[in-house]
């Protein structure tokens, strides 16, 4: 087989290898994430709800389960450490899940984080890859 040839195919591999692996949350292409100023896909809604539930709960600070609205818990994530710069730096966030579920259930990609000096918020729905402005 050419070289060229091998290294297309390579190429190829690793972009699926990659992109299966974020969608089943076991890495995160956070090096590559791109920060927008707004959110207006479908799922932005979903994510201002969540943000608005986790503010009336003050923001746990705790990693773990909180009861949520309607019977389900939602996870609460602690710390977001901000590694990749993606965000501004010197800021303390938190991280929480988006969609609720049954308590201790696995938990998807989809996560806000909240800046707690400014207030600002970012929907990441695809597990810190990219993050959209509330």
């Amino acid at each position: 087989m050419p070289a060229q040839t091998l290294t297309r195919t390579a190429k190829r591999l690793a972009v699926t290898v990659a992109a299966v692996a974020a969608t089943l949350g076991f890495c995160s292409t956070a090096a590559d994430a791109s920060v927008y100023s707004s959110c207006t896909m479908s799922r932005c809604d979903a994510a201002r709800s969540a943000d608005s539930t986790w503010e009336s709960l003050g923001y746990p600070g705790s990693r773990g389960w909180y009861d949520w609205p309607g019977g389900d818990c939602n996870f609460a994530g602690g710390t977001y450490s901000n590694r990749e710069g993606e965000l501004p730096a010197g800021h303390p966030y938190q991280e929480f899940d988006v969609y609720p579920r049954a308590c201790g259930a696995a938990r998807d990609a989809y996560r806000i984080v909240v800046d707690m000096s400014t207030g600002a918020v970012w929907f990441s729905p695809d597990h810190y890859s990219n993050f959209y402005r509330l």
